[in-house]
């Protein structure tokens, strides 16, 4: 079987890693337990996830064994990396709950069962209980704060003020590195390259400390050719809950991908052979828009299943050409809301016809039920739907 780390580099994942020999050697010849810890700040996971699942799903599939660790400890203190303020602290039942949230939606990606099934860990269940003189004198003694002050996750927020909470977190971090070897045999940190402090930590910690093996390895961040992470809308992040970003909207996010950008995110966000993503991303015409529709679909199709990512398919074609192209309408600029857009569009002829209408469930958006006819419309242009039969493209300006 193809060694998984030729994979991770040829697709474009890998960006620091260390004794990388070593963990070469070991990744080829056995199954190594690996972990990434995800901190459940939010009741989904959102498109900043999406990576570190499909680079879990590669290690998996590659005979390795996923270690999810749920940051319920952590997550209540607030993770400052990436960060200029500090972040709010969660009561245990919103992290007890965002984690039943997770599991769910991992479950499209990660297998459960088998012989190198996934295993889903919270390191409440370790963090919370810890007795902090003991914890002091078991890990404390492994760290420099000389050194940990040279992290960018701590110097970038000295102007502003470092609490001393936060600062615990590299430590917590690198513990649950150490908890987790002892545990399961956990021999290898994953991670976004904006944790390389704490990864690297965490590994150290157990060479220093245990006299073992351990690895750290970060990815590339999911950022735009511009240098502008991916994953937010002017809505806001792009979440895989249906309820929060919708299977047509999420298939659009990825549908409106920059045509310098499309073929990284297939090599990156699609399991699909690198030489079909060469084929595909050819072009730099509109032939390009060919690509585009594959990762759209791919990604949906992932996220939301077949059916759903071939209804916001079908859907998109119906509202910007190709399939079941449909009429247009331009609007006056100052049209703003739901109720404004059925009248100037003709569809409806008073006030009390469109508020029957949305009432009645009648109108869509872009692929929603409208409840609010007084609603802000979102960014042009956008598909209006009347029922089920009357559809327009339509265009604010």
């Amino acid at each position: 079987m193809k060694n998984v780390m030729d994979t991770l580099r040829e697709r474009g994942f890998i960006k620091q890693t260390v004794y990388e020999d070593e963990l070469y050697e070991k990744l080829g010849s056995e199954s190594v337990p690996f972990y990434i810890g995800f901190d459940p700040t939010a009741d989904s996971l959102h498109v900043g996830h999406f990576m570190q699942l499909i680079a879990m799903k590669h290690m998996q599939d590659a005979g390795h064994r996923p270690i999810i660790l749920i940051g319920g400890g952590t997550g209540m203190i607030g993770d400052p990396s990436g960060r200029t303020d500090m972040r709010s602290m969660m009561t245990r039942e919103t992290v007890k709950y965002h984690v039943e949230c997770f599991k769910k939606q991992m479950a499209r990606f990660i297998r459960f069962d088998g012989e190198n099934g996934a295993i889903v860990v919270d390191n409440a269940d370790w963090l919370l209980d810890l007795n902090y003189v003991e914890f002091l004198r078991d890990v404390g003694v492994y760290f420099s704060v000389n050194k940990m002050l040279t992290a960018e996750c701590y110097r970038s927020r000295m102007e502003k003020g470092l609490t001393f909470l936060e600062f615990n977190y590299m430590l917590m971090q690198a513990y649950d590195f150490l908890v987790l070897n002892r545990r399961y045999g956990c021999l290898l940190q994953l991670g976004g390259d904006d944790q390389w402090s704490n990864i690297l930590a965490g590994a150290d910690l157990i060479r220093r400390k245990e006299r073992k093996a351990a690895f750290a390895m970060t990815f590339t961040l999911l950022t735009t050719s511009e240098g502008k992470k991916m994953g937010k809308t002017q809505k806001g992040a792009v979440w895989l809950d249906e309820n929060k970003t919708s299977p047509y909207e999420f298939y659009q996010y990825w549908r409106n991908t920059a045509d310098a950008d499309v073929e990284k995110c297939l090599k990156l966000l699609t399991f699909l052979p690198l030489g079909q993503i060469s084929e595909l991303t050819q072009y730099r015409d509109e032939r390009i828009n060919r690509a585009k529709e594959v990762l759209a679909f791919e990604l949906t199709r992932m996220v939301h299943g077949e059916e759903k990512a071939l209804a916001a398919q079908s859907e998109a074609h119906a509202a910007f050409g190709g399939e079941g192209e449909m009429p247009e309408k331009t609007v006056p600029a100052d049209t703003h809301t739901v109720l404004q857009a059925l009248i100037a569009t003709g569809l409806c002829k008073s006030n009390g016809e469109a508020r029957r209408l949305v009432d009645q469930g009648g109108v869509t958006i872009n692929g929603e039920k409208v409840t609010d006819v007084n609603a802000e419309l979102p960014a042009s242009p956008f598909t209006l739907f009347k029922g089920k039969k009357v559809r327009l493209k339509v265009t604010v300006q």
